[in-house]
């Protein structure tokens, strides 16, 4: 699995966490920016590059992780992609449901709600990446009919 990651300034210093955790559990990631904390960035650049990864990925199951201060924006952005499903997650139990339901290829995270705590970032992180998509057929033609908006 290919993980591309990216934030602006507000998830910068939990992207460079985030980013040593996946490394350091042999995640194959890629930093997609900003590479310097920028308090003048915007998160569309971002999100756009790493959705252009996923979407061009010849990986088979590309993935993406982005972090702003509430993950809304990146959410927002990412989703403007046919292909790309981004969620915006604050616990486990939702990092679950939305690969096992939604099968999520983005992940935003709130970098304000998780920057100081490492668990909670953590366990998010390793439940969203080790989640399969359940395949059921109401969940794929789901899928399908948001591609088509």
């Amino acid at each position: 699995m290919k993980i591309y990651l990216g934030s602006d300034h507000m998830g910068f210093h939990l992207k460079e966490k985030v980013f040593a955790y996946l490394a350091k559990h042999d995640y194959d990631v890629q930093d997609v920016g900003d590479e310097i904390l920028d308090p003048n960035d915007d998160f569309p650049e971002f999100a756009q590059a790493a959705a252009l990864q996923v979407i061009g990925s010849l990986d088979k199951d590309p993935r993406a992780i982005l972090l702003c201060g509430g993950g809304q924006g990146m959410a927002m952005a990412a989703n403007r992609f046919r292909g790309i499903r981004a969620s915006v997650i604050w616990d486990a139990y939702e990092a679950k449901m939305t690969r096992n339901d939604n099968d999520s290829n983005v992940l935003c995270l709130p970098a304000r709600v998780l920057e100081d705590d490492d668990k909670a970032w953590q366990g998010i992180l390793e439940t969203w990446l080790s989640t399969p998509f359940a395949t059921a057929v109401r969940y794929k033609r789901r899928n399908a009919q948001i591609d088509e908006l």
